[in-house]
């Protein structure tokens, strides 16, 4: 397979391009690490195209989210020339498939429900996910939430899906007193039992940010990004002092780290 001279030269290109263009890249005359791929090897850059794309959408530049998202459909197209060639599925049948569950999960614009709001059109599509997908319990359905998500994510999915038929607390402050519960719990464990006290106590942390209307994943994120900025700004003023952070106490980087913080909050 050959690629047209003229090919290269567009000023713009088309889905089908994208396919014409990844076809070749795994064909005879294409890029050796493209030919090399498979499924498996593809699944960290699979992760990490779609975490680069969330960064995208975070910085709010529509130039660097297209990007991305280019980066994501390129993914796509990849694994979808892989089914080809192995003759499992095309990139025909990813597309048929999407048009065909869009249209099934929409019985509110396609069937007889109705919905009032985005609310009740999430719990239709959550109705009909569950009864295509075969699920018999709602134990089902926090099962089939995908293992390989991020920890802090997929907790929030299962216990929003276990609210979904009742089982929640009615108002934060219980999932408050559950935190404060398996704190102690933590501290009162045996080293066998540590660990798995931690992961409750991470859990019930979890469900607390969640009933006060916040994304775990989300929050714990801009934390981590306000950290490596304060963090940064006080190896700034170290320095600045004519002092290196490896040289000093923990006392002396507190009040680094405190000044930084006061300038931060006066800041906002």
């Amino acid at each position: 397979m050959m690629l047209e001279p003229d090919f290269l030269e567009k000023d713009s290109y088309t889905f089908e391009d994208v396919v014409t263009l990844m076809a070749f890249l795994r064909s005879e005359n294409g890029c050796p690490w493209d030919k090399k791929q498979d499924h498996q090897t593809l699944r960290k850059n699979l992760i990490e195209e779609a975490y680069e794309g969330v960064d995208a959408i975070m910085s709010n530049d529509p130039k660097r989210i297209a990007d991305e998202m280019g980066d994501i459909l390129m993914q796509v197209v990849f694994h979808a020339q892989i089914g080809s060639e192995n003759e499992t599925f095309n990139i025909d049948d990813v597309t048929t498939g999407l048009c065909k569950k869009l249209i099934r999960r929409h019985t509110h614009l396609f069937g007889s429900d109705k919905v009032e709001d985005a609310e009740e059109a999430l719990l239709t599509w959550e109705g009909n996910k569950k009864i295509e997908k075969g699920h018999e319990s709602q134990a089902d359905v926090l099962r089939d939430v995908p293992h390989a998500l991020p920890a802090l994510t997929r907790a929030y999915k299962v216990q929003k899906k276990a609210a979904d038929v009742g089982f929640d607390w009615p108002d934060p402050s219980g999932a408050k007193e559950k935190v404060k519960e398996e704190l102690g719990e933590i501290e009162q464990a045996t080293p066998e039992s540590k660990e798995e006290e931690i992961g409750d106590f991470l859990f019930a942390a979890v469900n607390f940010v969640r009933l006060m209307g916040f994304e775990p994943e989300v929050a714990l994120s801009a934390s981590i990004e306000k950290f490596i900025r304060r963090f940064s700004d006080m190896e700034a003023l170290a320095l600045s002092n004519g002092s290196e952070l490896e040289s000093m106490g923990l006392e002396a980087m507190d009040k680094l780290w405190d000044q930084v913080k006061r300038k931060d909050h006066e800041n906002r």
